[in-house]
């Protein structure tokens, strides 16, 4: 496919304008882990609509995507914000190739790439992906920023923002 770098073995490269349907099938496959966990009016099938995806390009979320033997498993998003601050947007892996290090794998290329203050958000019921985040350098921003985070550098609905936590990657100060 011109346009698109494909990868003889593992490679981590940015995903392509063709790969819309691709990026959609592993969002929407790996967000299934989330039914049952988050509130379920926060829940919707698909999980990121194509619709949704393309308002997340035109905002400025760029897709790094995890390819191995010319398939692509896993993807992230960043996304600058402001000069000081990126946001990790849509985080995801196909369930039959998670638990394999391709999540940290992107985590730590972005990193690599991007030096400013990193942010995410996620849902306070992800265990799991808080736990991730963690464990790759970030801290839980304490309750009482993460309004004033989220209302600063996300375009939410309240529900969505009320459920959610924020991690910071250096910590914030909280004074």
């Amino acid at each position: 496919m011109p346009g698109v770098l494909t990868c003889v073995m593992d490679c981590i490269r940015p995903c392509s304008d063709r790969e819309h349907t691709t990026i959609l099938a592993i969002v929407n496959g790996a967000a299934e882990a989330y039914r049952g966990v988050i509130p379920a009016d926060r829940w919707q099938q698909p999980y990121m609509t194509s619709d949704e995806l393309a308002r997340e390009l035109a905002a400025g979320v760029d897709f790094w995507g995890y390819e191995s033997d010319g398939v692509l498993l896993g993807v992230m998003g960043i996304q600058r914000v402001r000069d000081d601050v990126a946001l990790i947007r849509h985080a995801y892996v196909r369930p039959a190739a998670q638990r394999q290090g391709l999540g940290s794998a992107l985590l730590e290329h972005i990193q690599r790439v991007h030096h400013e203050r990193m942010l995410v958000g996620t849902w306070a019921a992800a265990t799991w992906a808080i736990r991730f985040y963690e464990n790759h350098g970030f801290e839980l921003v304490p309750p009482a920023l993460t309004a004033a985070l989220v209302k600063s550098y996300w375009t939410i609905p309240d529900r969505q923002a009320e459920t959610s936590v924020v991690l910071a990657n250096p910590p914030l100060d909280a004074s």
